[in-house]
């Protein structure tokens, strides 16, 4: 008994021993590969110098703390799950579970109120409200893409296209023809979706990889085109003095006929801000009721069946053709208002605007959030806008901590926050179909 139990207890020291070695050796070469990526990234700084040279300063400290930070999570990473995935296993207890989904169902309404409540909570704050705007601009641009990513599984990299189209129509047509923001809002829209339907036709057998290309190109074409079409565009100096929208013909402004002294009420630019919090809030909640109805309808229906199998959507009869272009056109009509709004809050738009970069965040939020849900886009679009305002002190490192928060949300939850969608039309035991609640 004694002799079996020492092989045993030398068995276990051998096979302690191995696993330590073997994470030693991962963490390694992680640590390595951690310094052949950062070394010129973050280890050099280039700066121009007193007579106008080059001058190279090393960073010695900043790429041994990354570097070394690497190498301990990796060796714990080993040490702690072995060979699995980290986040694999990761569960919560079904008691926890079940206070989430119940808590679930009050966190639309929760944000909504809290929503239609935030500019009398923070009238005085004019950083929050103005945060609160870009929020729901975003917001809105994920409900726009989540028609075409999430219920129609089509990759648009080139979202930022339509935005675009959206944001110059209505100055454009501002300035040349006098037009207000209530008559340039859909006429925006038509022309963002027009866009939409240029774009649909090229790519009609187009899928996966060589779909989100040929987007991508076609946003780098619309940039290109506004940033070197000057006598039409303004080229990069862009366009300014776009009029900014009214209510019900009343400005926004200290006159006799201004907003505040047509109610009686003291003039602040205030007004004008809140005023514009509520009509994005509006444009954006129309966006979600409109993709919401459109989802139970049998377009809705087409989408979503494109997403699983296109083969199968061809077999049963549907006109793939047509369901592609309304995802495409109907995705950028909402991108076009988006825009839209985001010309005259701005008052001057310009092609710097429109990069990838933007096209890059609104498929982020939507593949966070959860692609083809409504609440996990809004969720998704609060958290990655917040954050880059809580970090905006650590402006050289906040995008690699973004970019570490995101790897391990995707891990643990790689369908994104809000993973689960009621389905369109629910069977019960019966077999009569009935609606279900997006």
């Amino acid at each position: 008994m004694r002799q079996g139990a020492q092989v045993q207890n030398e068995a276990a020291s051998r096979t302690g021993e191995t696993l330590i070695a073997q994470a030693l050796k991962e963490a390694a070469l992680a640590a390595l590969i951690a310094f052949g990526l950062f070394g010129f990234l973050v280890g050099i700084r280039t700066d121009q110098g007193p007579t106008g040279a080059l001058i190279v300063y090393p960073r010695l400290q900043a790429l041994g703390l990354l570097v070394g930070a690497v190498f301990v999570g990796s060796l714990a990473r080993a040490l702690i799950f072995g060979n699995a995935p980290a986040l694999q296993h990761v569960t919560l207890p079904n008691a926890v579970t079940d206070r989430l989904r119940q808590a679930a169902r009050f966190a639309a309404p929760a944000l909504l109120a809290f929503a239609l409540m935030m500019p009398f909570l923070f009238y005085t704050n004019r950083y929050v409200l103005d945060l609160g705007i870009l929020i729901l601009t975003y917001v809105m641009l994920g409900w726009g893409l989540n028609v075409v990513v999430g219920l129609a599984g089509l990759l648009d990299l080139g979202y930022v296209a339509f935005f675009a189209v959206g944001s110059y129509s209505y100055a454009l047509l501002a300035q040349n023809f006098g037009i207000s923001f209530w008559f340039g809002l859909p006429i925006a829209g038509i022309l963002a979706a027009f866009a939409g339907i240029l774009l649909g036709f090229p790519v009609l057998r187009l899928r996966g990889d060589y779909l989100a290309i040929v987007t991508l190109g076609f946003g780098e074409i619309i940039r290109l085109v506004l940033l070197n079409w000057r006598d039409f565009t303004g080229g990069p100096n862009g366009i300014a003095s776009i009029p900014r929208p009214s209510f019900f013909g009343l400005p926004f402004t200290d006159t006799p006929n201004g907003f505040a002294a047509t109610f009686g009420l003291e003039f602040t630019p205030t007004h004008r801000v809140v005023f514009l919090y509520y009509l994005i809030l509006a444009l954006a909640l129309l966006t979600n009721w409109a993709t919401l109805r459109l989802r139970r309808l049998p377009i809705g229906r087409a989408w979503e069946a494109l997403r699983e199998d296109e083969i199968a959507c061809r077999s049963l009869g549907i006109n793939t053709t047509n369901t592609k272009l309304t995802a495409f056109a109907i995705g950028a009509m909402f991108g076009g208002f988006a825009g839209a709004f985001f010309a005259t809050r701005q008052g001057f738009i310009s092609p710097e605007s429109f990069n990838f970069n933007e096209s890059a965040l609104v498929l982020a939020i939507v593949v966070l959030g959860g692609m083809g849900s409504q609440l996990g886009v809004a969720i998704a679009a609060l958290v990655m806008l917040g954050s880059f305002e809580l970090f905006r002190e650590f402006e050289q490192y906040r995008l690699l901590l973004f970019g570490v928060a995101m790897v391990i949300i995707m891990v643990w939850r790689p369908r994104g926050l809000v993973a689960t969608r009621t389905p369109s039309i629910l069977f019960v035991s019966g077999g009569t179909p009935t609606k279900g609640a997006s």
